[in-house]
């Protein structure tokens, strides 16, 4: 029964995962069209917050634990997930069309936290320091960086509220808009996203612990494991809920679930696991770091061309994350 165990647990995990996703989803929209606020935002702040939790949990634990190398490591493989495999597989799904809003604010951000974090970490590369280290300076100052983009962010929901209200009523058929139509229920709305949140992270956890569990009665090492089932699972509620937003039409929602959690985990898991336990930035974490500004660029000239990723490149985007796998595994 115990060999059978971990199989029975990776059905339920995945089962988790999905429904919750789709409850998730459907909940923030209706969060997001009570309060007039876009879906975009709420693609920035709650949905991309909400499937972080699983990295934050592992980066931030970990620092506590002083095994500080996981947290890196865990922020850097999740946003390389994000940007490759998440964007990408939506993109196969259904063209992503990108708002002029991520353009030109929020994907440079999210540009700029990778060379932030290069920057702050590779001090033998910049200076004459010994040793590469985020410091709790360093991390406090990544934080500085998210309170910016929190505040851009809550700029943008009250500048756009008329906007989506407009949206809202314009989406409303002419014959009905002079009626009473039903009020979309808040209580509802948040039950459904909580819960979905909870299935998210929940099957999240048990898809990570039951296939490492598998990976490993293959004989296969913990650290491959660690590098690749773990980074990738921490990423699942991301790569589900971004498929499921681009299935349901809501594009805006899954790249700003992708730009959100990449932001929040630089600005904010990775600051806060440094303002815990100063952080070793190895040669491995600079290559790496220099590989998430790398391909945040190649993705933001892909966006650029039309506003849009398409199937070719979203097909790209998969293949390149299948080259790095291959090269972490050989390194």
């Amino acid at each position: 029964m115990s060999y059978v165990l971990p199989y029975i647990l990776l059905a339920v995990g995945l089962v988790l995962l999905v429904k919750g996703a789709d409850f998730f989803v459907d909940g923030s929209a209706g969060i997001a069209r009570y309060f007039r606020v876009p879906a975009l935002v709420i693609g920035l702040t709650i949905v991309a917050f909400g499937t972080s939790a699983p990295e934050a949990a592992v980066s931030i634990t970990a620092a506590i634990k002083g095994q500080n190398g996981i947290a890196v490591g865990n922020v850097l493989g999740s946003n390389l997930f994000n940007l490759l495999m998440v964007v990408g597989v939506c993109a196969l799904i259904r063209p992503m069309t990108v708002t002029r809003g991520v353009i030109f604010k929020e994907y440079p951000l999210m540009i700029l936290s990778g060379v932030a974090l290069l920057a702050l970490g590779a001090d033998t590369f910049l200076g004459d320091a010994s040793s590469n280290m985020i410091s709790r300076g360093d991390g406090i100052i990544l934080l500085l960086f998210f309170c910016v983009f929190m505040f851009m962010t809550i700029r943008t929901a009250l500048f756009s509220r008329p906007e989506a209200a407009q949206a809202e009523i314009e989406s409303v058929p002419k014959e009905e808009q002079g009626a009473n139509n039903k009020k979309i229920s808040l209580p509802k709305n948040i039950l459904f996203a909580a819960l979905g949140l909870g299935g998210v992270i929940g099957g999240g956890q048990l898809v990570v612990n039951s296939a490492s569990d598998i990976a490993l009665s293959f004989g296969l090492s913990e650290t491959l494991v660690g590098l690749t089932i773990v980074a990738i699972g921490t990423s699942l509620p991301e790569l589900v809920t971004s498929v499921v937003a681009a299935r349901k039409g809501e594009s805006d929602m899954a790249i700003g679930n992708v730009v959100g959690s990449n932001l929040f985990n630089i600005f904010f898991v990775l600051a806060t696991s440094a303002t815990i336990n100063p952080i070793a930035f190895s040669f491995e974490s600079v290559i790496d770091s220099i590989i998430v500004i790398g391909v945040s660029v190649l993705v933001y000239l892909f966006i650029l061309v039309r506003q849009n990723v398409n199937r070719i490149e979203g097909a790209c985007m998969v293949a390149i994350y299948a080259a790095y796998t291959a090269y972490i595994i050989l390194r």
